[in-house]
């Protein structure tokens, strides 16, 4: 009877070793877990430049206008771009543009809405080199581009103005 009674005793100890083995285990997961869990969160919750923020750039593109083949040191007139494409890039990484704006008739556009972050603003413009056809006006169009940072929610930030040029053309 004294035998039965310590294999009994014994039996239970154990189980209570074990059960507790396994709420250390179950506890150690929990918590194994929970830190996984915040670290995806604070991981994915970066927000990246683009769409969906409160802030604003502004800004303007200006045309400086010179005769048909740009022989002339200083241009003829300088006006606003009506009606003129402007796009932006979100980041400094990307090569392709992500949105676009036509400029009203004071040669102003925004892009509204942006997070915090780098952009690439830019409008195209003659290239008064005439690099790709010699001895002529090259018909082909350039890239001329400013970067705007955005560094507070809610913002407002100018733009450097875009100078374009053209040619009567």
């Amino acid at each position: 009877m004294l035998y039965k009674h310590r294999v009994l005793r014994r039996k239970l100890f154990s189980s209570l070793r074990n059960k507790s083995n396994k709420m250390n285990f179950i506890s150690s997961m929990k918590y194994f877990t929970g830190i996984l869990v915040i670290c995806i969160c604070l991981i994915s919750c970066k927000k990246e430049e683009g769409i969906g923020g409160t802030s604003t750039i502004t800004g303007k593109v200006i045309v400086h206008d010179f005769d048909g083949g740009f022989q002339e040191p200083a241009p003829q007139e300088i006006y606003p771009a009506r009606d003129e494409k402007v796009f932006v890039i979100y980041g400094t990484d990307n090569l392709t543009y992500d949105d676009d704006f036509d400029t009203s008739l004071d040669g102003s556009y925004e892009f509204k809405n942006l997070q915090k972050g780098k952009y690439k603003i830019f409008a195209y413009s003659k290239d008064s080199t005439g690099a790709k056809l010699t001895g002529q006006v090259s018909d082909v169009d350039i890239p001329v581009i400013v970067e705007v940072e955005i560094t507070s929610n809610g913002s407002t930030v100018a733009a450097p103005d875009i100078i374009i040029l053209d040619n009567n053309n």
